[in-house]
């Protein structure tokens, strides 16, 4: 399975088809969240993805250590991170070098070993933002999706719930 990049927008189906694409996977799956439960809506986010996947998963939540995360992972087991845009926009607001950190994750790819399905939103279809820091956030998420799809065996656009492949084998 290699390294898989879904994309969309938001609650267009990534989650529920990166569930998809490791519950094929024989052996352990990691999902590594990024999201906090901030806010009660956010909860019940969290919860509703949680009770989507399958119980015997392990989940290590951790939104801004992301490169850790990747290569915690045992060697044998997939690995989901969801999301991307999660995590970068907790990187921003933590104060952290988004170049840096971005880096830092791109290192962990090279030695990921076992299938790796990454989620993020596609941001680049939406209006330009109105203030500086949404439009640097907007920027940075367009680079990081360009710099992982580039690695990515499989690049998966998630439109209404379809999977449509723009890069490798559907």
């Amino acid at each position: 399975m290699g390294l898989t990049l879904l994309l969309g927008g938001a609650r267009s189906g990534k989650s529920r088809s990166a569930v998809r694409l490791a519950a094929s996977w024989d052996g352990p799956v990691v999902i590594v969240v990024t999201g906090e439960p901030r806010d009660e809506e956010m909860a019940a986010r969290i919860a509703r993805h949680r009770a989507e996947r399958p119980a015997e998963w392990t989940t290590v939540e951790e939104p801004v250590d992301l490169q850790g995360a990747i290569e915690g992972a045992p060697p044998d087991a997939a690995a989901i991170v969801d999301c991307l845009t999660l995590w970068l926009s907790n990187v921003l607001l933590a104060g952290a070098d988004v170049d840096v950190e971005i880096e830092r994750v791109e290192c962990a790819l090279t030695r990921a070993t076992a299938p790796l399905v990454m989620v993020a939103n596609e941001v680049g279809f939406g209006i330009v933002p109105d203030n500086p820091l949404g439009r640097r956030f907007r920027d940075a998420q367009g680079l990081l999706n360009q710099r992982v799809a580039a690695r990515a065996d499989r690049v998966v656009l998630v439109v209404a719930g379809l999977p449509l492949t723009i890069k490798g084998q559907p």
